[in-house]
């Protein structure tokens, strides 16, 4: 049911046109934030998406394409928000890719691109979103880190460095806005079953010549103590709860929603 909690208030969420992005915007919209789509994917599809969501939800919509490693997309995307919506109230730093090797087979590239886009894009949407929000003495900025802004993982080190970095930042934007009406936090999510992690899913089934249901179960045994992934639907409910005026003195934390991962 439609709740009436963010009504009035608008949504930006990087990277949602899928997977968790999608499911923390659906929630949004749930409490009747307009929003804010970002993110690659088919045209049409997205039109239909953002669309679906606005009809099923009575919120405005919208979308921009912005390339979050491109700061000046970023700039962009800001403008257009504040031309469309008058501003961002919830800001929600999603975009993020992955890329597994060894420290000395690792891509410069790759390295640079994980960067900017995990950790660097957060900066640059935080810096323009937060002179409206302390005008307005009233916002949230969540930032999706990861358990791997906990912990360290071999193979992943740009994606846990970003991940790290992101938690820090957090940390320091919540102090800076520590006087205001403004909350900056971080989720950090062990394994949820987006894209992202499915093509891990599909990589180990093809490897290991297993079937993707055994390659799921070998996952999340290794790290996932309670062997089932989160949900979106899970990190968009703990997204509301940050948005609610329960969250109001919850600053700077990194809640880690990850069956138990960090825990071991």
């Amino acid at each position: 049911m439609k709740s009436s909690m963010l009504s009035g208030k608008t949504a930006l969420v990087t990277g949602s046109t899928s997977g968790i992005g999608l499911g923390i915007a659906r929630s949004l919209a749930e409490q009747g934030a307009n929003i804010i789509f970002n993110g690659f994917g088919d045209a049409q599809m997205i039109d239909k998406l953002y669309n679906d969501i606005g009809v099923e939800f009575g919120v405005g919509t919208a979308y921009h394409n912005a390339d979050m490693s491109k700061p000046a997309d970023i700039e962009a995307m800001m403008g257009f928000a504040f031309e469309k919506f008058g501003g961002v109230d919830v800001l929600v730093n999603n975009a993020g890719i992955q890329h597994v090797a060894n420290i000395e087979d690792f891509p410069a590239d790759k390295w640079d691109a994980i960067i900017a886009i995990n950790l660097t894009s957060a900066f640059h949407t935080s810096r323009l979103a937060l002179p409206g929000m302390k005008r307005n003495n009233w916002g949230r900025i969540i930032n999706l880190a990861s358990v791997h802004g906990l912990v360290g993982s071999a193979q992943k080190s740009a994606y846990v460095a970003a991940k790290h970095g992101l938690v820090g930042f957090t940390k320091v934007t919540a102090l800076e806005t520590a006087h205001t009406g403004v909350t900056c936090n971080a989720i950090c999510p062990g394994w949820v079953l987006t894209p992202l992690v499915q093509k891990q899913v599909d990589d180990r089934a093809a490897r290991e010549g297993i079937s993707n249901e055994a390659a799921k179960k070998a996952l999340l045994a290794e790290k996932q103590p309670s062997g089932e992934f989160v949900t979106p639907e899970e990190l968009g409910a703990l997204a509301v709860f940050f948005c609610s005026p329960a969250g109001d003195q919850v600053r700077g934390v990194a809640w880690n929603m990850d069956g138990g991962w960090a825990a071991q």
